[in-house]
């Protein structure tokens, strides 16, 4: 019997989120704390690979959290590639939550987000706050 009344059953199955940043260690950090959460995690470190997850997977990923600053499409680095990422997510599921990660000081762009299609921005920071954040949004 494996632990699986641990893990946060959406509709009788696994959760999982997509997790995409370009910085090693939040990516790491944010992934072991979703992990012990009880959540299926698949990361990327940028736009494209983070497409290229997303359409592989795109039927069992219920949830996409994007940092808001990270390498877009062509690989180089850019200021709100994560509103790029998040605009091509949604062409693929429209129905998708995404959340963006953004830096305390980038509040203002990342409002930008939401009006973009995504259901809500996180500061970074307090990592048990976008656990109990992506519960409250599958949970609607």
């Amino acid at each position: 019997e494996n632990l699986s009344g641990l893990n946060k059953n959406f509709g009788g199955r696994m959760t999982t989120v997509l997790l995409v940043d370009d910085e090693k260690l939040i990516l790491r950090s944010l992934e072991k704390t979703l992990l012990r959460a009880g959540f299926d995690v698949v990361t990327a470190a940028d736009c494209k690979s983070g497409s290229e997850i997303f359409a592989k997977n795109s039927d069992t990923i219920n949830i996409a959290v994007l940092d808001l600053n990270m390498p877009s499409f062509d690989g180089t680095p850019k200021t709100g590639a994560g509103l790029d990422l998040l605009a091509d997510l949604k062409k693929q599921k429209p129905s998708l939550p995404v959340v963006i990660l953004t830096a305390y000081d980038e509040v203002n762009k990342a409002k930008d987000s939401v009006a973009g299609g995504a259901r809500a921005f996180f500061v970074k920071g307090r990592e048990q706050g976008l656990v109990e954040l992506i519960e409250k949004i599958l949970s609607v």
